[in-house]
């Protein structure tokens, strides 16, 4: 009855969408892919508005089939079973179809948790999607990475324009699919390369294209991930005809989120990197190489299970403690059952110093007890069960800055407090 009840709502609302699709003109642009969506949705967004365009966006991850129609009308989401919010939602949806639109550019994020969900967004018919990566994502639904790549290339079958960022996506998975593409130190219709580095606080980039010269962007974002973030979102605003001056003070403008390669200052003059909101193997190795390229007197890596990785989980895990480098980490400190069993004995054996925990909140008082001044520090983990955003609340400098973490509302910290004995 429940997934009966969804599946009407949905129809629901999925018309009122095209409603506003069929009475408006205004541009789409899709976020997919396995890793980076809600950082690369966001970079996106911000960059057209800072460019001048009016664009409606919604900035936690509304990117189910419930939830991306709520985006176009900027409506939050009730429960599920509050039959009176939910008919106040679609009489304003209805309301504002006959209205004004307002907005020149609508930026969604689309999400799966298994297969056959993309085919389920077809009817946004996007103008633009980007399709940032395809790695192990849901492993207990999808089972192999190529029905990841299946699943997440459905959007090439309803989009006008595919964006894609072949650094991490396998040519073997394009072959016959119509689309543009943007990487970071390779050939690729939109490219950028790294000319000047700024550490972990941004670095200057020169962006190549066939439709424009060469120009140079300075970005607060660190590392080939937020590169290939912030040339994803310069790519789309060359696609849509944004002048390249424009685009490169736009760029000047942007700042990374929340737990997303978000700069802070820590205790004892130390500087974290706070990329708490999720993790992957894809996503947490190009954490690490941003932490191996800086220079620090001391470095720290806080790393967190990573979730939904089904029977490539041990195996990711080991993967990444062999990638703990003994040359550039003085600690590696563990949080969850899965970096306690698979990723601390890989990493020791790589001639790493290890400690593990299963309580975010130990791990960061440990850590506070050894930061050298100095010393840099990377906390990443994966959203539920790791909440590895508490061990950098031990470490900030100011303890205000505890309110630019993720899930830190009431209700997050409750649940937090429940699971983990959080303090």
């Amino acid at each position: 009855m429940k997934q009966f009840l969804r599946n009407m709502l949905c129809l629901q609302l999925e018309r009122k969408v095209e409603q506003l699709r069929v009475k408006h003109k205004f541009t789409v642009v899709a976020v997919a892919g396995s890793v980076g969506k809600t950082s690369t949705k966001l970079a996106v967004a911000r960059l057209l508005e800072a460019s001048g365009k009016s664009v409606r966006y919604q900035e936690g991850n509304y990117n189910d089939r419930v939830s991306v129609p709520l985006v176009f009308f900027g409506e939050a989401m009730p429960s599920l079973f509050n039959i009176f919010a939910w008919l106040g939602v679609l009489g304003r949806m209805s309301r504002k179809v006959k209205q004004d639109y307002g907005y020149d550019v609508v930026v969604v994020e689309l999400g799966t948790d298994g297969p056959g969900q993309m085919a389920d967004f077809a009817y946004i018919q996007p103008d633009i999607t980007v399709l940032s990566a395809i790695s192990p994502e849901h492993m207990l639904q999808f089972g192999t990475i190529d029905a990841v790549a299946s699943e997440e290339l459905e959007v090439s079958s309803y989009s006008w324009q595919l964006l894609v960022n072949v650094a991490d996506v396998a040519a073997k998975y394009l072959d016959g699919i119509s689309y543009k593409s943007y990487g970071v130190g390779q050939p690729a219709d939109y490219q950028a390369e790294v000319i000047g580095s700024h550490g972990v606080v941004g670095q200057q980039l020169l962006i190549k294209s066939a439709d424009s010269e060469d120009f140079k962007v300075s970005t607060d974002y660190g590392g080939r991930q937020g590169a290939t973030i912030v040339l994803a979102a310069v790519a789309v605003a060359k696609m849509l005809s944004i002048d390249d001056k424009v685009i490169v003070s736009a760029v000047a403008d942007l700042k990374p989120f929340a737990g997303r390669l978000q700069i802070l200052e820590g205790i004892n003059d130390s500087t974290i990197i706070d990329d708490t909101y999720n993790s992957s193997p894809l996503a947490t190795k190009a954490a690490l190489d941003l932490l191996y390229a800086t220079d620090a007197k001391q470095k720290i890596a806080i790393l967190g299970d990573m979730n939904e990785l089904g029977d490539s989980s041990v195996k990711e895990h080991r993967e990444l403690g062999a990638y703990c480098r003994a040359d550039e980490l003085d600690y590696v400190i563990t949080i969850g059952t899965k970096s306690r069993d698979d990723l601390a004995p890989a990493a020791e054996a790589a001639g790493c110093r290890v400690k593990s925990f299963t309580n975010p909140t130990e791990a960061g008082k440990f850590v506070r007890a050894i930061i050298a001044p100095g010393a840099l520090i990377l906390a990443k983990g994966s959203q539920n069960g790791v909440f590895a955003e508490e061990a950098v609340k031990q470490l900030l400098k100011h303890p205000e800055d505890s309110a630019k973490l993720v899930r830190q509302s009431e209700e997050w910290l409750k649940k937090k407090a429940g699971l983990r004995g959080v303090a």
